[in-house]
């Protein structure tokens, strides 16, 4: 199979490109690092040429904070949604949307709405579509899980409030596994939640990240939540992953229903596991 796939070098990217190599498909990757501004492709007919001989496409891009030039309607929503139509134009009907956890009628981030505006387009089009949404992803070379692993190194752990708010991490590898799935199933036109089975507390996260580093539990530090989103402020201007708003996301905390993933893989996606942290998804030791 050939496949086209945007963000081919992003953390979700490069996993899903490598298992589609290892699967015997034809990877055509679309990035910035292939000379491709994905942020300007935001009508069909720039995306017609790259989609001749093209059997599926995976659209992986996807930002967590703005920057001057990367910005969340033009890569988020105007970019897929100029793909997901030139590819009914062009007869391309295996169409694979990576979006988020939250991105749903509950959204209220520029972050979700921007992935939701794409899925709702994609959903409204006649394709063989795939709506993935992950929860926090964890795992070898993930940007958010290298940042908290800092974070979990430090004396004492610093947690927004009281620490509590849910999360339900997954694997890089179960992402991976339920992508390739999507690709060649018989089934389509399905939004999946992608999350461990496991609900966990932030704090509790952050003990976990300690404990694959090696080090014993430490205290926690609480930040008031208006002095975080304060502090944030200030250091969005110097990672742009300490946003306010993705402070509002942590704070909110997002679960899901994990049975229709179990449903669909045919298992449980992977439970927490030390090593995990720092493996990739196709060095896991189990096969996809």
């Amino acid at each position: 199979m050939n496949v086209l796939l945007t963000g081919a070098n992003g953390f979700i990217g490069r996993n899903i490109s490598a298992a589609l190599t290892a699967a015997g498909h034809r990877v055509t990757p679309v990035s910035r690092h292939d000379s491709i501004d994905f942020a300007r492709m935001n009508a069909p007919a720039h995306w017609l040429s790259h989609l001749k001989h093209i059997d599926a496409v995976i659209n992986c891009v996807g930002i967590i904070g703005e920057t001057g030039s990367q910005r969340f309607e033009p890569l988020h929503t105007l970019a897929p949604s100029a793909l997901f139509r030139a590819c009914e134009q062009a007869g391309v009907r295996r169409v694979l949307q990576i979006s988020a956890l939250g991105a749903d009628e509950t959204a209220f981030s520029a972050y979700h709405l921007s992935k939701r505006a794409a899925d709702d387009v994609l959903r409204g089009l006649d394709l063989d579509w795939f709506v993935l949404r992950p929860s926090l992803i964890y795992g070898k070379g993930g940007k958010s899980a290298e940042l908290f692993m800092r974070m979990a190194r430090l004396p004492m752990i610093p947690v927004i409030g009281d620490g509590l708010q849910n999360l339900q991490p997954v694997h890089i590898s179960d992402v991976v596994t339920t992508v390739m799935h999507s690709l060649t199933s018989r089934e389509s036109r399905k939004t999946l939640d992608i999350l461990g089975t496991e609900t966990v507390t932030f704090a509790e996260w952050m003990q976990w990240m300690r404990r694959a580093q090696g080090l014993p539990p430490a205290p926690v530090f609480r930040i008031p939540f208006r002095l975080a989103m304060a502090i944030a402020r200030l250091a969005r201007h110097f990672n742009p992953m300490l946003q306010p708003e993705n402070l509002r996301m942590l704070q909110t905390g997002y679960r899901a229903d994990v049975q229709p993933l179990v449903q669909f893989l045919g298992r449980e996606p992977l439970a927490v596991q030390p090593r995990l942290f720092f493996s990739d998804a196709v060095h896991t030791g189990r096969p996809s």
